[in-house]
């Protein structure tokens, strides 16, 4: 009977961390989300996205997409693991494929349902994170 109430205590003890541990990852998600702003003149944005190579994806959806060359598949994976790391930190994630020395990337922040100021912030990343390889030419 000793074992089966220190079961019980334990378990409810476990349950009890557990449902904190949600709370707290819950409130953390809110705050998250509440400091994602839509840009506020996409126009000037884009454009100035535009000249470094970003293409507005509008009106299909609202967001921007640019394709990055590497001349290896070990310089486009190292750009993705330093890219990764930075949106970890920032908690925004881009949508992005790879195949070879090629990666695809499209920016766009579904909270606040289109283009936000946190992925002009991962633009700029990316493309100061790609400036340290050897350019490939724009196709």
């Amino acid at each position: 009977s000793l074992c089966v109430r220190c079961l019980a205590r334990f378990r409810r003890q476990r349950y009890k961390r557990m449902a904190l541990a949600l709370l707290r990852r819950a409130s953390t998600l809110r705050r998250s989300l509440a400091t994602y702003a839509k840009v506020q003149d996409r126009d000037t944005t884009v454009a100035a996205l535009r000249l470094r190579g970003w293409k507005d994806q509008a009106p299909k959806r609202d967001a921007v997409a640019k394709r990055f060359e590497f001349a290896s598949f070990n310089e486009a994976f190292g750009w993705m693991s330093r890219v990764a790391l930075q949106a970890e930190s920032v908690d925004h994630h881009p949508e992005w494929t790879n195949l070879y020395s090629i990666v695809e990337v499209t920016l766009t922040t579904h909270a606040v349902d289109g283009l936000s100021d946190r992925d002009v912030q991962m633009a700029d990343f990316m493309d100061h994170a790609a400036a340290r390889f050897a350019p490939k030419p724009f196709k």
